[in-house]
């Protein structure tokens, strides 16, 4: 890293905190700051529960309540982080076409014959979700070419594809990516499409594998709900290793440490990572109000071990982007919100101490 991308100015953690402030209440200006995370609410094609687009929000409101000196990562954040206005436009949009994707469900729950409508309601979801994903690729782009760490906060989490799709042709040789993408998940999301939608939110790593550029590796952790198609595709495909919840338990419930599973997860990574982190791969009593909440799950506890690891093992994070943090009901956000702030300054602060 050259002098000029390095922030000339700390924050000083006496300095009085106030709204004024940015994520984690830190009052640095993207220029100053090391790492810049580009908040995403979209949630088009979410087909359970809602509010993935009030993620960014009620992440950023819970954020300022975290004590920055952390006991693993200690003074990382004087690097400085930077959280990107959220989106009006991309707001709007997610709110009209998830109106558009709802009527289609509920056609296809019908059973309705109405093919016409259904056909053209799903070209139009699935328009304008390319479109949101070339957005993210372009804003991606444009913070990894100012030189700084990149961190999306989603949204569902068929939000990064674009951002995965700009790291890996950023961390390439000859055409090949270097990164491996480490997916914490409930669900495999390697559907083709689903519902209709090519861009759903259970098909991003389906997708992010059928980039023309794709990762090296994708190392799937705590996956526990997925479909035959699904699981046919991750045991068969070479440059898939997954680790399903249930085989993690196994190995936990017989005597195993978390350090030996956690071991064993690292080993399938190359040198880059990133880390591709669904909240609901957490056990939901962590964020109850995640859009698709699957029972079991890790604990927090065992995802900053696996973090810490990482960074041990010498191996470079090199973006990340968390997703699925949702306000629910709203009277439920405050929690959803600090577990996933507090999640979001775990990763800020590894993806910081790994590429010093």
């Amino acid at each position: 890293m050259s002098d000029n991308q390095k922030s000339t100015k700390k924050f000083d953690p006496t300095t009085t905190i106030s709204s004024e402030f940015g994520i984690f209440g830190i009052p640095l200006s993207e220029a100053e700051s090391r790492l810049v995370l580009l908040p995403v609410p979209w949630e088009v094609t979410t087909s359970y529960g809602k509010g993935t687009s009030n993620g960014p929000r009620i992440i950023r409101e819970a954020s300022e309540q975290i004590d920055l000196f952390d006991f693993e990562t200690k003074n990382a954040y004087e690097a400085g982080y930077f959280m990107r206005e959220i989106s009006e436009k991309v707001l709007a949009d997610s709110q009209k076409y998830k109106e558009l994707a709802q009527k289609v469900i509920a056609l296809k729950t019908e059973q309705s014959t109405d093919t016409e409508t259904i056909t053209k309601l799903t070209t139009e979801v699935n328009a304008a979700s390319k479109r949101l994903t070339e957005w993210v690729y372009q804003q991606t782009q444009e913070i990894l070419k100012a030189g700084k760490l990149f961190g999306l906060v989603g949204g569902d989490h068929s939000s990064p594809l674009g951002a995965i799709k700009a790291i890996c042709e950023a961390h390439s040789a000859n055409g090949k990516s270097e990164v491996g993408v480490l997916h914490i998940d409930a669900h495999s999301d390697t559907r083709k499409a689903y519902q209709g939608f090519e861009q759903s939110h259970a098909s991003i790593m389906y997708n992010v594998m059928n980039l023309p550029t794709p990762p090296k590796k994708l190392v799937q952790v705590g996956i526990r709900d997925f479909c035959e198609e699904e699981y046919d595709y991750v045991e068969n495909h070479a440059s898939i290793k997954t680790f399903f919840d249930i085989g993690i338990k196994q190995r936990l419930l017989k005597g195993e440490s978390w350090s030996s599973v956690a071991s064993d997860i690292i080993s399938e990574l190359p040198q880059k990572v990133y880390i591709s982190f669904d909240i609901d791969g957490l056990d939901p009593r962590y964020c109850p109000s995640t859009g698709t909440p699957v029972i079991g799950g890790l604990s927090t506890d065992e995802v900053f071990f696996l973090f810490n690891l990482l960074a041990q093992s010498g191996r470079t994070i090199v973006g990340f982007d968390l997703n699925e943090v949702s306000s629910g009901e709203e009277e439920f956000s405050e929690w959803d919100g600090n577990v996933g702030a507090r999640i979001l300054f775990k990763l800020c602060g590894w993806t910081t101490l790994t590429n010093k």
